[in-house]
């Protein structure tokens, strides 16, 4: 599903209980310096990420100030940002202009509140220009964090270079299943939601989504600030050439928080042409 970009007025994009991807929830917010925004979200836990400017984060009895450090646009320095669990009152109080992104994943248990730190974020960087596939991801709630988050994860995906692909070998992470022997699991069930950015931001971009292997699917035309919900299916992007593409990235498990991808079978043998990507896959974990 392709939510096109528009002024959602600080209301969430895809709020709690979403009919077609139930285990996320995603906001954008708009603030001027000085002012405040509470939210509430019960029975999900969320992660605040200033895409720009710099906020305080009041949640759970804790305060975590000047989270966020970037300027004019996603590509201007390094993520931050607080997890913040379940059930929890959040304050966040503008100290410059700033957006701010809420990712959330449905999560019964309550955790403690913590921030993350440009210097602790994990960053990863795959692909290479030969094969289009060149890419940067910078985990802010990844693999460090398994034991102090509950099925929340939650990255920054950039395209290195100007155009390309990502997500490619086609992959699809839509049904917890085990292998013919009900052992190894080979599958998990976990729903995405992406907001996209483009630099030039008139760039643009394709999302596809093909359901079956081998069968005709969909493709949604992108834009900066397009919001797409990934529920089944394969489900590779890619960029315009000369344009430079972000995609903000929230995963909500259903039974677990490690993502485990499948990739679609006529493609798959690509993931030995395609170098470090196996590390990217052990990074969703």
């Amino acid at each position: 599903m392709h939510i096109a970009p528009h002024d959602n007025r600080n209301q969430p994009i895809v709020d709690r209980d979403h009919p077609l991807v139930p285990y996320v929830y995603f906001n954008i917010l708009r603030l001027k310096a000085g002012e405040t925004f509470d939210y509430r979200t019960p029975g999900y836990e969320t992660c605040v990420v200033p895409a720009t400017g710099t906020v305080t984060v009041e949640a759970a009895g804790e305060t975590f100030a000047g989270i966020g450090n970037r300027g004019v646009d996603v590509w201007d320095g390094e993520p931050e940002g607080v997890y913040v669990p379940t059930e929890a009152g959040v304050r966040i109080t503008a100290l410059t202009d700033t957006e701010v992104f809420i990712a959330g994943a449905k999560y019964a248990e309550t955790l403690k509140p913590f921030a993350v730190r440009q210097a602790e974020i994990d960053l990863i960087q795959y692909g290479s220009d030969d094969t289009k596939t060149h890419r940067k991801i910078k985990h802010i709630l990844g693999a460090a964090y398994h034991d102090r988050v509950g099925r929340l994860l939650v990255s920054e995906l950039f395209t290195v270079g100007a155009g390309g692909w990502s997500g490619f070998p086609s992959h699809k992470h839509d049904t917890d299943r085990r292998d013919a022997l009900g052992g190894e699991i080979v599958e998990t069930r976990h729903d995405e939601c992406y907001n996209f950015r483009f630099r030039p931001d008139y760039g643009s971009g394709l999302q596809m989504l093909q359901r079956v292997d081998n069968e005709p699917g969909d493709a949604y035309h992108i834009m900066n600030r397009s919001t797409v919900l990934i529920d089944k299916g394969y489900h590779p992007c890619c960029a315009l050439p000369g344009y430079e593409m972000y995609y903000f990235t929230i995963l909500g498990g259903q039974s677990q928080r490690s993502l485990k991808q499948y990739f679609q079978p006529t493609h798959a043998t690509q993931l030995h042409t395609i170098p470090g990507i196996m590390d990217m896959v052990a990074k969703f974990k």
